[in-house]
Parts: structure tokens; sequence; C-alpha cells
């Protein structure tokens, strides 16, 4: 391919290499997120006053709001306020990790390898390893919580039902697509981010003007989206797994 063609790259690229263990441009990102997330966290921490200000008023009232879902959601305020750090953590890195992406110079500031050109960042949601191992955490975190809810014996009959054909056939089918929540909560979130990260390059090199800039608005909301509903997803298999089988 030529140098002035359109490069696209499904795996990430290695940047170097530490002690034997490969650093790609996913991971440099990933590790961008969590220190704009920290230094954020910080400085609001800082801050925070007794008689808040407009913007600390509006954060607090959308923390509330997410606080109230979850508690209604799970049916319970102990477990809201266990499982809220986690559920807007994956959020915020999700949504950071894709706002990034848009920050000038991610994607054009990198070295040169020979006369191949790699980029020292890259969107972390669009590195499959990346995406499969918040999904491994959700899934985790579900089985977790479904077996220390209701007892191991309990939840095992969701998957492990011997009192009736019918009922073994439905368990053995609910266990594969427990199994399968892995593959789907990666691969949705991988796709959409790295197709979006391509339709856009795709049409900067057509079209280089005006048209990439609406492209980008809505990958935005998309990004907002898919973080959303990763989330989500994490809370409603919660629910799911701490309900009594029937």
């Amino acid at each position: 391919m030529e140098p002035s063609g359109i490069h696209v790259a499904l795996a990430p690229e290695v940047i170097g290499n530490l002690w034997g263990l490969p650093i790609t441009n996913t991971l440099l990102m990933s590790w961008a997120v969590i220190i704009v997330l920290g230094t954020l966290a910080y400085f609001m921490g800082r801050n925070v006053k007794l008689i808040p200000s407009r913007f600390q008023t509006l954060l607090e009232g959308l923390f509330s709001f997410v606080y109230d879902y979850i508690s209604e959601t799970l049916e319970s305020r102990d477990m809201a306020r266990k499982f809220f750090p986690l559920l807007l953590t994956i959020f915020l890195f999700v949504f950071t990790a894709n706002m990034l992406e848009f920050t000038p110079g991610i994607g054009s500031v990198g070295i040169y390898h020979g006369e191949e050109f790699l980029p020292l960042f890259r969107s972390a949601n669009t590195d499959l390893n990346a995406t499969l191992a918040l999904a491994i955490i959700s899934f985790f975190v579900i089985e977790v919580t479904g077996i220390l809810a209701i007892g191991f014996l309990k939840y095992s009959q969701k998957f492990f039902n011997f009192h009736s054909g019918m009922g073994f056939a439905v368990g053995i089918i609910e266990f594969f697509s427990e199994l399968a929540r892995l593959v789907s909560f990666s691969f949705r979130l991988f796709g959409n981010i790295f197709a979006g990260e391509v339709l856009i390059l795709v049409v900067s090199f057509f079209v280089p003007y005006f048209l990439p800039v609406p492209l980008m608005l809505f990958e935005v909301f998309v990004g907002f989206i898919q973080a959303a509903i990763f989330a989500l997803l994490t809370l409603f298999f919660i629910k799911i797994a701490i309900m009594e089988p029937h």
C-alpha cells in the first residue's frame, strides 16, 4: 500500500517493549484516560464545598440521578452503594476513551519505524484486548454477585435444572447465553468504535472538508451511547443474577 493511501490496522501498533512486554498505542491511550480521569477526580475533590457552586450542583444532581436509578433497578440502596462506583467507572472510562479519540494529535502524532508511521495514541476501545478485559470484569462481577446474593446451589439451578427435560434444555441454553456475554460485550463495543474510526478515516481521505465534522459529532453521540449501554447491561445482568430461579 502506498504511503498516501488509507492505512487501516485492525490490531494495535506496538510502539516499544518494556521488560519484554509489548507497549501498544491503545495501551498508552488507556493510561492517558486513567490520568485524565484521575486528574479530574483530584481537582474536583479538592474543590468540593459545603455550599456548592452551580457546576458542583449539576454534578451532584447527575450523580444522584444515576445512584437513584441503580437503587431502583436493584431494589436496594445497599447494593446500589456497592455497585455505583463500578458502573460509573465503566461508563466514564469507556466514554472518556471514546472522546479522546477526537483530541487533536490523536492518530497524527507518532514515530516512524522504518518507512511505517506508528501513531503514539489510538482509541483504546478499538483494541479488542481492552474491550475483552472490560467484558471479563463485568462477567465475573455478575457471576460472583449472583452466587453471593442467592447462594451457589440456587444460582447453579438457573443453568442446571434436572426437574424436567424442558427445564434442563432451557438451563443449558441459559448457560451458553451467559458465556456468550463475553463475546457480545466485547465485540459490540469494539465493532462500533472501530467501524466509526474507519468511516471517519475513509471520509476524511475522499472528502477532507466539511463532511467529516458531522460524522465526528455523530461518533461523539455513538461513543456516549456505547458507554451507557455497557454500563446499563452490566447493571441489568446484575439484577437478573440476584433474582431467585423460577
